[in-house]
C-alpha cells in the first residue's frame, strides 16, 4: 500500500458522458449537463425508459451549467446561470456578475422528484418564459435503449389529485413464436409528470411541454417541483422523496436501505497507517453501494436481493446475486436469504430450448425491460449459465454456517439438490464425466461457465475454443457444492444422501487432478475441449479451483505462485489471461482484464492453503486500485496494464459497470480473508486466524452476527508481525476459537489442539 503519497492526483473516471443516479428499480442516466436529450440517456423504471427527454429552456435558450455533482447515490444537484438574449456561453463570466441562478435538485426512488429553483441575483427585474420539454418512448435499457415498434404511446394532459399532470402511456400486445415457445405477451406502462408545487401556474397547451411565465424582482426566488410517477400494470408509484430532501431520511426504499445499513456489521480503521483513510472510504462505499443496488420488489420475509450492476445489469442475475451475497456475508446474512429464495422460485421446471431451461437448472438472469416483457428475447427468464446451479448449494451451506437456520436450510434443500441433479443428469459431460456446457437456444450464450463472453475461452495459440467445453472452475464449483452440501445433509439427518454426495465430491477431485493438471506447466488447464484435450492456456480460472479446494495440496503452492507471476499479476490484480497469450488484450472483457470479484476469491484460496503473504499482496493491490478510481469504488473490471514506470495507473474498461455488486462485495470478502473469520453457527462458534499486513495494522469489526449472537472484535498487528484480537462486546452465546477455519487445508491436528486451549483462556 502506498497510502496515496505518489499518486495524489490520480482519479480515474469513466470517459462516457453520463451521470447516474439510482435507487432500486429507478435509474436516471443523464448527460454531464444534467439533461436527458440524446438517444443513450433517460429515466428508467424496471428497465424501461419512462422519460426519453428532459430539457429546459429559458427565453428559448438552454441554461448554462456552472457545476453539478451527485450528493448521494440517489440524489444530484446542478447550478446553472440564465443567459440574456444577447449573451452566449462565452459571455457567462459577465453574466455571473449579474446572475440569475437556476438550481436543479433531483431525488431518485420509485420514480423521481425534481426541485427547480430560480434566484435573481442581478439587482434588476427579470421576466422569462421557462419551458420544460419532456417525452417518453419506453425503450428497453438492457437492449441498449432499443425502441419497440409495436408500442402505442399516448401523451395527454390531465390532473392527478387536483394537480396538473402530463401522462405518457404505452401499451402493446404481441403474439410470438420463439423456437419451441409461443404465446401472447402484453405490456402496459406509463409515467405521470405531476406539477406538485409551483409559484406560478403552468401552461399546458402542448403534450410534450410544461411552460411557466416567471417574473422575479431583485433577490426574489421562484420554486417549482415535479413528481415523476411511474405506472406499472395499472399501479402508480409515488416517489420516495419530496422537496429539499438532501440528507433527509426518506420513506419507502430509502428508509429500508438505511435500516439495512444500521443493522449490518461495520468495519472501522483507527488511522494508524498512511493508507487507512482510503481503505476506510473503500469499505464504506462498498457497504453503501450494495444497499443502493437493492431491488426492493424482490424483498422476502427474511432478506433482500441486489441488481448485478449499474447501468447495464439492473435485474436479478443468478450467479452474480449468489456471489455477491456470499462475499457480503460478513456484513449481513440477509442477502443470502433473499437471493436463495428468489432464485429457487425461478428454477427451471421443464425443457425449453429457447431459454436453455431444463428441470432443476437455476436461473441466469431475469430482466424486466420492454423487450423482455414482450418476449422479443430470452432476458425475462434465461438459463444460459451452469455456474448458478453449481454455486447455489455452496451459498445455502454458507448461510447455514452463518445462521444455523435449520428450517430455512431444509426449505431450500430441494432447490440445491435439483440443481445438482440437473448438472449430473441433464447437462452435457465429457468422456471422463466432467461438467460441460453448450447452448440449445438460437438466442443463447455461447460460453456458459464463469467467463461468458463469446471469446472468453482461448487456447495457447490464442484461437477461440468452441463448446462443448468443461472449464476447470465449473468442476471446482460442483466439488465445493457437493462437499459442503454433504455436511448440511448430515446435519439435516439425511445421512445416506450425505455419504453419497461426499463420495461424489472426493471422486471428482481425484479425477480432476488427474485430468486437468499440466505437469509441464505446473498449472491447471483452463478446460477440457470437445476432443477431450486439455486447453493449456494460462488464465485466472484456476484461482477459483484454489478457493473451492479441488486442487490437490501437492499442486496448490505452484498454482498460487503461478497466478502471481508477472504475466498474470499486473500489480493491480490477477489478469483473466496471461499477457504472453496471443489473444491477450488489456482491454478485453475476459482475455486480459482484471476483475475484483475474482481477485477477492483468489485471496481466499491462498489462505485456504496457508499462503498469507500472497493473499496480503493481492489484497493490497486491490485496495490500491480502489484508491485511484472515483469514489474509492472498484468497478466491474479494469484493464490489465502492468503497474510499472510507464503505467502509473490502469485504464478503465470502457463499459464497466460501477457500482457492480460483486466488486463491492469483494472488498468485504478481502477483509474477512485477512482476518480469517469463519462462522459455525450450528455449534455457536466463530473461528478466526487473523494475519493483518503492515498496511492494515488495526481494525474493529462491530455488530458481527453469528446465529443468534452478536459480537464486536478488535484486531491489532504486533511488532513481531503477529495479530492479536480482543472481544469488545458480545451478546448471546458464541465461542470464539483462534485457529484456521474448518475448511483450511493446512492446519495440523496438534495445531488445532493448541489453538483450542489458547482460545479457552483468551
Amino acid at each position: 500500500m502506498n497510502g496515496g503519497t505518489d499518486r495524489h492526483l490520480v482519479c480515474i473516471e469513466p470517459r462516457y458522458s453520463s451521470i447516474y443516479s439510482m435507487q432500486g428499480r429507478t435509474i436516471l442516466d443523464c448527460d454531464r449537463e444534467g439533461i436527458i436529450g440524446s438517444p443513450s440517456h433517460g429515466l428508467f423504471f424496471f428497465e424501461s425508459r419512462i422519460l426519453s427527454r428532459l430539457r429546459y429552456f429559458c427565453n428559448g435558450k438552454p441554461p448554462v451549467l456552472v457545476c453539478c455533482s451527485g450528493v448521494q447515490q440517489h440524489s444530484w444537484m446542478g447550478y446553472y446561470l440564465i443567459a440574456n438574449k444577447s449573451q452566449t456561453e462565452a459571455d457567462m463570466a459577465d453574466a455571473a456578475k449579474n446572475a440569475v441562478e437556476m438550481r436543479v435538485s433531483r431525488f431518485i426512488g420509485n420514480g423521481a422528484h425534481e426541485d427547480l429553483d430560480f434566484t435573481n441575483h442581478s439587482g434588476k427585474q427579470v421576466r422569462m418564459r421557462f419551458v420544460i420539454e419532456l417525452d417518453a418512448d419506453f425503450a428497453d435499457q438492457a437492449a441498449k435503449w432499443r425502441a419497440v415498434d409495436c408500442l402505442k404511446i399516448n401523451r395527454k394532459w390531465g390532473s392527478i389529485q387536483n394537480k396538473p399532470a402530463l401522462t405518457f402511456s404505452a401499451r402493446a400486445e404481441r403474439h410470438y413464436v420463439n423456437q419451441d415457445e409461443s404465446g401472447t405477451a402484453k405490456f402496459h406502462r406509463a409515467v405521470s409528470v405531476i406539477v406538485s408545487e409551483s409559484d406560478s401556474l403552468p401552461r399546458t397547451t402542448r403534450p410534450r411541454q410544461i411552460v411557466f411565465d416567471i417574473h422575479l424582482s431583485p433577490k426574489q426566488s421562484w420554486h417549482c417541483c415535479l413528481d415523476i410517477c411511474p405506472w406499472l400494470d395499472g399501479q402508480m408509484y409515488v416517489p420516495d422523496y419530496g422537496c429539499n430532501a438532501f440528507h433527509r431520511t426518506a420513506g419507502g426504499t430509502g428508509a429500508t436501505q438505511q435500516r439495512v445499513l444500521e443493522k449490518a456489521a461495520r468495519i472501522e480503521l483507527d488511522g494508524r497507517s498512511a493508507g487507512s483513510s482510503a481503505i476506510q472510504r473503500t469499505i464504506n462505499m462498498a457497504r453503501a453501494d450494495m444497499v443502493s443496488l437493492r431491488l426492493e420488489d424482490l424483498d422476502t420475509e427474511h432478506g433482500w436481493v441486489v441488481a448485478a450492476g449499474l447501468p447495464a445489469y439492473m435485474g436479478l442475475f443468478g450467479r452474480d446475486s449468489l456471489t455477491a451475497a456470499w462475499q457480503f456475508a460478513m456484513m449481513t446474512p440477509d442477502l443470502m436469504y433473499g437471493s436463495l429464495e428468489r432464485i429457487a422460485e425461478l428454477q427451471g421446471t421443464k425443457t425449453v430450448n429457447w431459454r436453455d431451461e431444463q428441470p432443476g437448472r437455476q436461473i441466469h438472469e431475469s430482466r424486466t425491460g420492454t423487450l423482455a416483457v414482450l418476449d422479443y428475447d430470452i432476458r425475462a427468464r434465461s438459463y444460459c449459465s451452469v455456474t448458478t446451479s453449481g454455486f447455489y448449494p455452496v451459498i445455502l451451506s454458507e448461510l447455514w454456517h452463518w445462521t444455523g437456520d435449520k428450517e430455512f436450510a431444509r426449505r431450500m434443500l430441494n432447490s440445491a439438490m435439483d440443481g445438482l441433479k440437473y448438472l449430473d443428469e441433464l447437462a452435457p459431460h465429457s468422456r471422463d464425466q466432467f461438467y460441460q456446457y453448450k447452448t440449445s437456444s438460437k438466442a443463447g450464450v455461447i460460453n456458459q461457465g464463469w467467463k461468458d463472453s463469446d471469446d472468453a475461452i482461448v487456447g495457447e495459440d490464442g484461437k477461440i475454443v468452441l463448446p462443448p467445453t468443461a472449464t476447470c472452475e465449473e468442476q471446482g464449483f460442483v466439488y465445493c457444492a457437493k462437499l459442503l452440501l454433504s455436511e448440511l445433509l448430515w446435519w439435516l439427518d439425511e445421512k445416506d444422501a450425505a455419504k453419497k454426495v461426499f463420495h461424489q465430491a472426493q471422486e471428482l477431485k481425484k479425477r480432476f487432478n488427474d485430468k486437468f493438471w499440466m505437469p509441464d506447466k505446473k498449472f491447471v488447464a483452463l478446460a477440457i475441449d470437445s476432443n477431450d484435450h486439455q486447453v493449456k492456456s494460462i488464465t485466472s480460472n484456476p484461482g477459483h479451483c484454489l478457493a473451492t479446494g479441488i486442487i490437490d495440496d501437492a499442486f496448490a503452492n505452484e498454482v498460487a505462485h503461478r497466478l502471481m507471476a508477472p504475466d498474470l499479476f499486473s500489480g493491480w490484480g490477477i489478469r483473466t489471461l496471461s499477457s504472453e497469450n496471443p489473444a491477450y488484450n488489456p482491454f478485453s472483457y475476459h482475455c486480459g482484464s482484471v476483475w475484483p470479484v475474482e481477485n477477492a476469491t483468489f485471496a481466499l484460496g491462498f489462505v485456504r492453503y496457508g499462503l498469507h503473504q500472497l493473499a496480503q499482496q493481492l489484497c493490497a493491490a486491490q485496495f490500491d486500485a480502489a484508491e485511484i478510481f472515483a469514489f474509492n469504488r472498484l468497478p466491474e473490471l479494469f484493464s490489465g496494464h502492468s503497474r510499472d514506470s510507464a503505467h502509473p495507473f490502469p485504464a478503465l474498461y470502457p463499459n464497466a459497470n460501477s457500482p457492480q455488486a460483486w466488486s463491492s462485495a469483494a472488498v468485504l470478502l478481502m477483509v474477512q480473508t485477512l482476518l480469517q473469520l469463519y462462522p459455525y453457527a450450528p455449534l455457536k462458534t466463530l473461528f478466526l486466524d487473523p494475519h493483518l499486513p503492515e498496511w492494515l495494522p488495526s481494525l474493529v469489526v462491530r455488530n458481527l452476527q453469528v446465529g443468534d449472537a452478536c459480537i464486536s472484535l478488535k484486531f491489532d498487528r504486533h511488532a513481531d508481525g503477529k495479530t492479536g484480537y480482543s472481544i469488545i462486546e458480545q451478546r448471546g452465546m458464541l465461542h470464539v476459537i483462534r485457529q484456521p477455519s474448518p475448511w483450511s487445508l493446512t492446519a495440523a491436528p496438534v495445531e488445532r489442539v493448541v489453538d483450542l486451549v489458547g482460545s479457552a483462556f483468551h
